[in-house]
C-alpha cells in the first residue's frame, strides 16, 4: 500500500466544502500529487469520460466528496436529480476506481442514511433497519446505494475501499444560497441580512435535536482513516454531541449580533425528530472530533461576511 504522503489521489468534488477541506489537510501534510477536476474538464455523469480519465490518471486513492447536496426544500423540490445525479455519479467513480484497480477509495456519504426512528444515537448497525426520513429519502437512498458498492467490492474482491457516513457538516465554503442551503448557512444568513431588531423566521418547530461538525474535522478523520486496515466498510463521523435547533438559533443570533424575535414557522417541516450518530467505532480507532462548536461557527460566519458578494440578495420566509 502506497504511503499516503507519497500517493496519487484524487479528490472528487473539490470545489464544494468538503472537497475543499480535503484539498487544504491534504496539502497541510505535505501530499504533493493531488488529482483535482473541475466539472467543465470531468463531467462525472458521463461513464465513459471518468473512465477514460481513471484509466490516464491511474491514482492511488480515490476520495469521494462530490455530490448534489441541499437542506430540506431542496431535497423535497428535487427528488429526481438527488436521486438520479448521485447513484450516477457514485456508480461512475466506483465502478471506474475498481476496474482501474485503484487501491484504495472513501466514499462520503450523509447521516440521513439511517432510519427516521431509529436507536440513538445512530449506529453503524441501524442501517436498513427502517422507514427513511421521508424529506430527504432520494438522497439517502443515493448514498445507501453508493456505500453497498464500497461494501461489495471490499468483500468480493478485497478492496480497501469504505464509506464514511458524517453528521451535519459546516464550515467555509458551505452554500449560503436560501432556497439549497442547509440549517447553518441559511440561519447565518438570514441574521445577518436583518436588521438588528427586525423579525426573523425560521422552519420548523425549534425542537428537533442535531449534531455539527466542522468540515475540517471531517477532512482530517477521512486522512487518519486512510492510513488505517479497512476493518469496518461503514464508519460514522461526528462529535457525539447534539443540541437543539432552537439553541443553535440563538448561538448564531448571538454570534451575527442579530437582537430582534425568532419567529418559529410550524407549517414548515422539522425532519427527523432527533440525529446524533454513535461515533464509538472511529473513536475505538483513536480519532475525535476537535473544533468547538462555538468556534467554529465564529470562523464559518467570519468567512460568510468576507465573501458575501458573491452571494445573491434574496428574500426567504
Amino acid at each position: 500500500m502506497t504511503p499516503l504522503h507519497q500517493a496519487r489521489l484524487f479528490v472528487a468534488g473539490h470545489r464544494g466544502m468538503v472537497g475543499s477541506a480535503l484539498v487544504r489537510a491534504l496539502e497541510r501534510i505535505g501530499v504533493g500529487d493531488i488529482i483535482l477536476r473541475s466539472r467543465d474538464e470531468l463531467d462525472l455523469l458521463q461513464q465513459d469520460a471518468v473512465h477514460r480519465f481513471m484509466k490516464q490518471t491511474r491514482p492511488d486513492i480515490v476520495i469521494i466528496a462530490a455530490a448534489r447536496v441541499g437542506g430540506i426544500w431542496a431535497n423535497a423540490s428535487y427528488p429526481w436529480e438527488f436521486l438520479y445525479e448521485n447513484l450516477v455519479m457514485e456508480t461512475n467513480l466506483i465502478g471506474a476506481a475498481h476496474t482501474c484497480d485503484v487501491d484504495r477509495l472513501v466514499f462520503l456519504g450523509s447521516s440521513c442514511i439511517y432510519p427516521k426512528l431509529a436507536p440513538q444515537p445512530l449506529a453503524e448497525s441501524s442501517l436498513l433497519s427502517g422507514p427513511l426520513e421521508p424529506t430527504n429519502q432520494a438522497y439517502a437512498i443515493a448514498k445507501i446505494s453508493g456505500l453497498k458498492l464500497c461494501e461489495a467490492l471490499h468483500h468480493q474482491f478485497g478492496r480497501a475501499y469504505y464509506s464514511m457516513m458524517p453528521t451535519n457538516l459546516y464550515g467555509p465554503n458551505d452554500n449560503f444560497d436560501l432556497y439549497s442551503s442547509h440549517v447553518i448557512p441559511a440561519m447565518m444568513r438570514k441574521f445577518h441580512e436583518a436588521l438588528p431588531d427586525q423579525p426573523v423566521t425560521l422552519w420548523g418547530s425549534g425542537t428537533p435535536m442535531r449534531e455539527f461538525m466542522h468540515v475540517d474535522d471531517l477532512a482530517n478523520a477521512v486522512l487518519f482513516t486512510l492510513d488505517k486496515p479497512v476493518e469496518h466498510t461503514l464508519i460514522n463521523a461526528g462529535t457525539g454531541t447534539d443540541l437543539t435547533i432552537k439553541e443553535l438559533a440563538e448561538l448564531i443570533q448571538s454570534i451575527v449580533g442579530h437582537t430582534g424575535p425568532i419567529v418559529w414557522d410550524s407549517s414548515k417541516p422539522d425532519g427527523t425528530p432527533r440525529k446524533v450518530l454513535d461515533v464509538s467505532r472511529l473513536t475505538s480507532m483513536g480519532w475525535r472530533a476537535s473544533i468547538p462548536l462555538e468556534q467554529g461557527l465564529r470562523e464559518t460566519y467570519h468567512w460568510f461576511v468576507s465573501h458575501q458578494e458573491s452571494f445573491k440578495s434574496v428574500t426567504l420566509e
